[in-house]
């Protein structure tokens, strides 16, 4: 029998709670040997060295330190990091793909309630559930809500426009396809055949604003995709249509978003804004077209253990000389969110 591999973790345990939990690192010890059960919060500190050197698998989350050449020298043994959350762009570098260690992450368990939360966000916005609840909060009859339901709207034969055929878009496009909905597609790098396979239809930015009664982004948060929704695309959007927002804020000019937001013409659900929390005096935690909600789309609560599950998964995947499902390749890390 193989001598099992040695696992140690990189983490804030305060911001990854719940993604370990211990059902899942009793399947890990089965597999492996873990070096220390205390993530590390630093490479270089106190006892930090000792067990960094011995490591082959990382166990990386959010808050693990960066990665860079002068750290991977410290871990000569290192042959797998495995990321149990989204992006590793923020803390891996290319050096460590470039030294042969295989890199993989979550991303993929990470999309599951993300596109659980659209489409409840889609249908909800289709139903103008959230004007509906301030009008009767404020009434407290049904005077002139009951009118409303009259006018046009619900979700039979909407159109819904999906910026993006990210992991999560295309997760979110599954979703959609039991509802009766139009779906177009903006993705540049998705042709036409690929996007019938998908059951969508493949239109230019400009098309998708205008035809779709809700517009959900999906895209990665690229120097490309910086601001790439602007005045002049929000402008497109028909009266009563809603934008929503759980990629990053980088990508809507947040500016020319709100200017649009106080014509009233348009709803926006947002999930993600630029910066990460708006300023106190942004208009908008104020507008009452406006859904905020701090950045909880993907894996919050026990939703997170789904990360940590796929994460065991795939080291049981490479200690037994299996293919890992997600594995990062260096091109995959340039275009990455």
């Amino acid at each position: 029998m193989t001598r099992p591999y040695s696992v140690a973790f990189a983490m804030d345990p305060a911001r990854t709670e719940g993604v370990l939990t211990s059902h899942l690192l009793d399947r890990l010890a089965r597999c492996c040997t873990i070096l220390d059960p205390n993530p590390l919060r630093s490479f270089t500190l106190g006892q930090a060295p000792d067990v960094f050197r011995k490591t082959e698998i990382l166990i990386t989350g959010w808050g693990c330190p960066a990665i860079g050449r002068d750290i991977l020298e410290m871990a000569p043994q290192l042959k797998l990091v495995a990321h149990a959350a989204g992006t590793v762009k923020g803390f891996l570098s290319p050096d460590v793909l470039a030294a042969g260690v295989a890199v993989t992450h979550a991303a993929e368990a990470n999309a599951i309630p993300v596109a659980e939360f659209t489409l409840a966000a889609i249908i909800f916005a289709n139903k103008q559930v959230f004007r509906f609840r301030d009008i009767y909060r404020s009434d407290r009859n049904r005077t002139r809500t009951f009118p409303m339901t009259s006018r046009s709207l619900g979700n039979f034969h909407r159109t819904i426009g999906i910026i993006g055929a990210s992991r999560i878009g295309r997760r979110v496009i599954e979703l959609l396809e039991p509802f009766h909905f139009r779906v177009l597609l903006h993705d540049p790098y998705v042709s036409a055949q690929e996007a019938a396979a998908l059951g969508v239809e493949s239109v230019s930015l400009e098309e998708l604003m205008r035809r779709s009664d809700v517009v959900s982004i999906h895209a990665p948060a690229l120097p490309a995709t910086q601001g790439m929704i602007a005045r002049r695309h929000l402008a497109l959007m028909p009266d009563g249509a809603t934008l929503i927002n759980t990629a990053r804020g980088i990508i809507v000019n947040q500016d020319d978003l709100i200017d649009e937001l106080r014509t009233g013409r348009i709803d926006a659900i947002i999930d993600v804004t630029h910066p990460e929390v708006p300023e106190t005096s942004s208009a908008l935690y104020d507008l009452p077209n406006v859904f905020l909600t701090p950045h909880i789309a993907g894996a919050i609560g026990n939703e997170r253990e789904l990360l940590g599950e796929y994460i065991v998964k795939e080291i049981e995947r490479f200690v037994e000389g299996r293919p890992l499902r997600s594995a990062i390749t260096p091109a995959a890390l340039e275009t990455m969110a």
